[in-house]
């Protein structure tokens, strides 16, 4: 689906992305910068969300690539998990597509201030788990079998959620996956990078095929989230992420209140 958007409004919809690439490699919540820059450049909020979805997905393969030391050895519980978290962003995707444009114009606003609201426990979250994990179980990585069925039954959850909007997934899934497995915060962080990819991927899949794509819109700031990730690679450690995670929590209180207001 390709409504009219001129030059000026793709060059901004880009910007947009060269923006949320750089976020989420620094503190997370991208989403919340590009989601609604499209909504504002006319397109209706089911289209912005599944062309954000499919513009978005791949860059994530880049921090999941950057941590693929922390996910040696965890090849048997990947093999539980993503597979949960695949359908899960199959389930997401197919409800989105079939909710109304006025339905999910309603839900919109709740679902920014839910987003925002998980960006913003982020941290304090971090620092609860560092807390949890440390102990005996955590240096072996030993888990029950009956929590690695519970993480999956946990993933194909957060997962659906992912397909359907996405924005705080990570925060979902690294608190689901800290309840209920016993391992260190970092190899429990690329988890959550791999299974979230997963449930993104096979979301923005479906969309390809089936869903309302802006297909440019997709494409420039597909282009722009990649250069935003790189941007966000070179300037990691000059400025600080619980600072860019505050001034991204802000902006998504404000746009959620917004669209409860504009009704």
């Amino acid at each position: 689906m390709d409504a009219a958007l001129s030059p000026l409004q793709l060059a901004l919809a880009a910007l947009a992305a060269v923006g949320a690439g750089a976020v989420n490699a620094l503190a997370g919540g991208g989403t919340l910068i590009t989601f609604p820059t499209l909504t504002a450049l006319g397109l209706p909020a089911v289209v912005a969300n599944v062309t954000n979805t499919l513009a978005v997905a791949p860059g994530a393969l880049g921090g999941l690539v950057a941590q693929r030391r922390e996910l040696a050895g965890q090849g048997p519980r990947l093999v539980r998990l993503v597979p949960a978290a695949l359908l899960g962003g199959l389930v997401g995707g197919w409800l989105l597509l079939h909710t109304r444009e006025d339905t999910f114009r309603r839900l919109v606003p709740w679902l920014i201030l839910s987003a925002s609201a998980l960006l913003a426990v982020q941290d304090p979250l971090r620092r609860w788990l560092v807390t949890r994990l440390a102990g005996p179980d955590a240096a072996t990585g030993h888990t029950s079998r009956g929590a690695e069925a519970l993480a999956v039954a946990a993933v194909f959850a957060a997962s659906i959620y992912g397909g359907y909007f996405g924005a705080g997934l990570g925060v979902i899934l690294l608190a689901a996956l800290g309840l209920v497995l016993h391992d260190s915060l970092t190899r429990l962080n690329a988890t959550k990078q791999a299974v979230g990819f997963a449930a993104n991927l096979s979301a923005a899949l479906l969309f390809a095929v089936g869903g309302p794509v802006h297909w440019t819109a997709a494409a420039v700031m597909a282009a722009g989230a990649v250069a935003g990730g790189a941007l966000g690679g070179h300037l990691a450690g000059r400025i600080p992420a619980n600072t860019l995670r505050r001034v991204v929590v802000v902006i998504g209180f404000a746009v959620g209140i917004a669209y409860l207001v504009r009704g």
